[in-house]
């Protein structure tokens, strides 16, 4: 996703972390201290799967879950709301691998060592991004996996009547039709470049409020639907936009890189070789219409995300029923 983050919530935050690392305090111990686990695997010690708070991450943390349960470790998700909670995590050794987006979280590394005002590193171009990924992620103790041809980005949805009102195709043309918006979204947004600072920039739309609700979210589009806002932030992977009616505005002046999912480690905790070809299994099958597909069983189905992500796996070979 991916996908967005804060403004003043510091306590809020403060809280969350010092509750998660009474929680996830016997994490820190290596995978040798760990021992066995109870469970499908367990015999190569625990690993925590890191999981943002958006339906597609959930399901990519349940199908990581599931790979390495099959490789013998004890894996178990942790859900960790967004990037500024659980990259810390990772970072600690807290949580062990989390399914990521090689643009967004290259940028995120970015603003984290230089500045929120860094000259951009991520691009249109996968292969150099992920190199400037790795630079980053390195000194933080993070290892990258290989990257696979499964994409998401971010992207901005209105109603169908409010897109024929205003004539809207692009965001240009939501720029140019000078219409006073309020975006939903997670509060992630204020602050991330290709949210409310690049859409003001790029394209000069006008935002005169945020309304946090997260990305992608039922309650986020829904508020769009209803017209108590009239922008939402959702992912080009988001199955459900017919549902509530909307349509995606064209990223016409390329805001957005494109952002293809690739496991990052704990590079001390689990960057050996087994857990990287555990993985390895779904990124090289996993396509961008899996992804679709994967959000539709959950969003629109109603399927909980183990169960989608248990089939999936078997319907691709990749885990014995």
């Amino acid at each position: 996703m991916s996908s967005t983050s804060r403004t003043a919530r510091t306590a809020v935050v403060a809280g969350t972390v010092m509750a998660l690392a009474a929680g996830l305090a016997a994490c820190g111990k290596s995978l040798e201290e760990q021992g066995g686990g109870t469970g499908k695997g367990g015999g190569k010690g625990e690993i925590v799967v890191g999981s943002a708070g958006f339906t597609e991450s959930k399901v990519l943390a349940e199908i990581y879950s599931r790979l390495l349960d099959d490789a013998g470790y004890h894996a178990r998700v942790q859900t960790l709301t967004n990037r500024e909670l659980y990259e810390p995590a990772l970072e600690k050794g807290q949580i062990d691998v989390v399914p990521e987006y090689a643009s967004t979280l290259a940028e995120f590394l970015n603003a984290k060592k230089n500045g929120p005002k860094a000259k951009p590193v991520a691009s249109s171009d996968i292969g150099k991004t992920v190199a400037a990924l790795t630079a980053l992620a390195g000194p933080r103790g993070l290892k990258v996996l290989p990257v696979g041809k499964a994409t998401d980005q971010n992207a901005f949805a209105v109603t169908r009547e409010f897109a024929a009102k205003y004539h809207l195709k692009t965001l240009s043309d939501l720029g140019g039709s000078q219409q006073k918006v309020k975006l939903a979204s997670g509060e992630e947004c204020e602050t991330r470049v290709f949210c409310k600072p690049g859409l003001e920039k790029t394209y000069g739309i006008d935002i005169a409020a945020l309304d946090p609700k997260g990305v992608g979210t039922t309650q986020a589009k829904q508020a769009v639907k209803d017209g108590t806002d009239q922008l939402v932030l959702t992912t080009t992977t988001d199955a459900t936009l017919d549902n509530f009616g909307l349509v995606l505005l064209e990223d016409d002046k390329k805001l957005q890189n494109a952002d293809n999912v690739l496991p990052v480690v704990n590079a001390k905790r689990a960057g050996d070789k087994e857990i990287e070809s555990a993985l390895g299994k779904l990124t090289s099958v996993l396509t961008t219409e899996d992804l679709i597909n994967l959000n539709r069983k959950v969003d629109a189905e109603r399927l909980k995300p183990a169960d989608v992500a248990q089939a999936y796996l078997e319907s691709k070979g990749l885990v014995k029923k």
